[in-house]
């Protein structure tokens, strides 16, 4: 029987807004707001969702963003003032459940849907222009709180109160915190992504040229006929 892990506290959804970014138009859809009832989750959205950046954000591997109450609160404490609901872009805020600890391919039923953890979330320019400080981004990464985002494997509704429950949980050992880490300072450890049946194809794409670089940088500097 599936064990009850946690429980949803929220689920958030926005749509595209244009706005001015140094000087520049700009689009996102980062602004995420708390949405009352049962919200469908289908194909690779919640219902009411959207993305501005299909290519940087969104798709199958990054249909939900999940982010924990508790890296929420730990956020507060850091920047000293409290943080609404969605403000991160997250679009469900979980409680009692390790997001961060997830495994790569964790499957979590919410509501009547299942959803699989995918990869970690890489802060970029729109969280800084989210939350008012250029040196945001940064600080999101020193933290190892990413928060993970989800694919959905069985469409269904959730909605804020739902249980959060773990179905079904792989034996690799390799975390959203780990992906994050290997991709920020351990890049040594690239390989460990690859061997993970469930691993976004992007982010083996990503491991695989960086094994491919080292490896040609190996053989450049080696001398011709070296014992």
């Amino acid at each position: 029987m599936a064990k009850l892990d946690g429980k949803l506290l929220s689920v958030c959804v926005g749509g595209v807004r244009e706005f001015e970014n140094r000087g520049r138009p700009a689009r996102s859809a980062i602004w995420k707001s708390p949405v009352a009832g049962r919200v469908a989750a289908r194909g690779v959205n919640l219902a009411g969702d959207d993305q501005a950046d299909r290519e940087a954000h969104g798709g199958p591997d990054k249909a939900v963003y999940a982010y924990a109450a508790e890296d929420l609160t730990w956020w507060e404490r850091e920047i000293g003032r409290s943080l609404a609901f969605g403000e991160l872009g997250e679009n469900v805020t979980t409680e009692g459940i390790d997001v961060n600890g997830a495994l790569v391919g964790e499957r979590w039923e919410i509501g009547s849907a299942v959803f699989e953890v995918s990869e970690p979330r890489v802060p970029c320019w729109r969280l800084a222009h989210r939350m008012n400080d250029p040196m945001f981004p940064r600080r999101f990464t020193a933290a190892l709180r990413p928060g993970a985002y989800l694919r959905i494997v069985v469409e269904g509704d959730v909605g804020a109160g739902d249980d959060v429950r773990v179905s079904e949980r792989p034996d690799h050992g390799l975390t959203i915190r780990d992906v994050f880490r290997i991709y920020t300072r351990d890049r040594r450890e690239a390989k460990r992504l690859l061997s993970v049946p469930r691993m976004s194809e992007s982010w083996r794409q990503w491991a695989e040229d960086l094994l491919r670089k080292a490896q040609d940088s190996s053989a450049e500097t080696d001398e011709p006929g070296c014992c």
